[in-house]
């Protein structure tokens, strides 16, 4: 990967559903696959989110992906509610995501971090607390897995600060697993990241008129010394989520996709004309495809 200073952008907002990249095309002998990308699904009890969620998992199994991988917010808040409440919504998860067909991949999102709001009433020496839930009942934070000649590597980007808040950072720890992680990839892998907050996106720009950066939860706030870890790489896709918004920047053929929400806007309708939905990439040799399915979710 080149370092970043072009940039080709492209913004999908609901008018915009399928799009390929513009390398040469690969043979239709290379093996070929795809996967799911869904993001931001919120699942809780109310507004009919366990309804919308099976409807979501009932067209990805119909569609077939060799895989899915979740982009993070995966339940409605762990931040700032009991541990009760939190844990059952851990439960439901679990419960709602076994229906799918085929392998999920997590990640972990900004909800999934339990209890470092001070108004959850949670003490930071809960063996829950923070990424504690998560890895107990999904797993590793950040790890990564091969599929068919392509590298996929799954980042937490959710950082606590010391006010007991979040921002969007890749800590140390994982840039040097990062590095280690890499020290096994061939150069000309293809390689897919899942990042729940983006590292890279217009979002603030359109719809309020500032840049990203102002906004620390909304951004990787070292994004830049993330990507530079991939120079020399072949990194194809950045997938994103947390904006609930669908878009795709290109740098130096690096596609960045924010991909929109699962649970639309939190299960009460499209968001910024996003409708509620997922991404699918189809994959043939190096070069894929994306296309952003509605998956047909009204609110009642």
């Amino acid at each position: 990967m080149k370092k970043l200073s072009y940039l080709a952008l492209s913004i999908f907002a609901g008018f915009i559903l399928l799009s390929c990249s513009q390398q040469p095309k690969s043979s239709c002998e290379e093996e070929s696959f795809s996967f799911a990308f869904m993001t931001d699904i919120h699942v809780q009890p109310e507004q009919n989110a366990t309804e919308g969620f099976r409807a979501a998992i009932a067209e990805v199994n119909a569609l077939k992906p060799d895989f899915v991988i979740t982009g993070g917010d995966l339940i409605m808040d762990a931040l700032g509610v009991s541990f009760d409440r939190a844990d059952s919504l851990y439960a439901l998860y679990e419960e709602v995501s076994g229906d799918f067909n085929m392998p999920v991949y997590n990640t972990i999102g900004n909800h999934e971090v339990f209890g470092i709001y001070e108004k959850s009433g949670i003490m930071p020496d809960h063996p829950d607390y923070r990424f504690g839930m998560f890895e107990k009942r999904l797993g590793k934070t950040y790890y990564s897995f091969n599929h068919k000649g392509w590298h996929f590597i799954v980042l937490n980007s959710v950082q606590e600060t010391e006010d007991r808040h979040y921002i969007g950072m890749i800590d140390e720890e994982q840039m040097e697993w990062i590095k280690s992680d890499l020290l096994e990839v061939d150069p000309e892998t293809p390689i897919v990241i899942s990042t729940h907050i983006p590292f890279i996106t217009v979002y603030t720009q359109i719809i309020y008129g500032e840049y990203a950066p102002e906004y620390h939860g909304l951004v990787v706030e070292n994004a830049r010394e993330v990507l530079d870890i991939f120079t020399g790489h072949d990194l194809k896709i950045v997938l994103q989520g947390h904006l609930h918004y669908l878009e795709d920047i290109q740098v130096y053929g690096t596609h960045f996709i924010t991909v929109g929400a699962v649970s639309g806007r939190w299960w009460s309708g499209a968001n910024h004309d996003v409708e509620e939905g997922f991404l699918m990439v189809n994959v043939h040799g190096d070069d894929f495809c994306w296309e952003y399915v509605d998956f047909g979710w009204e609110v009642e």
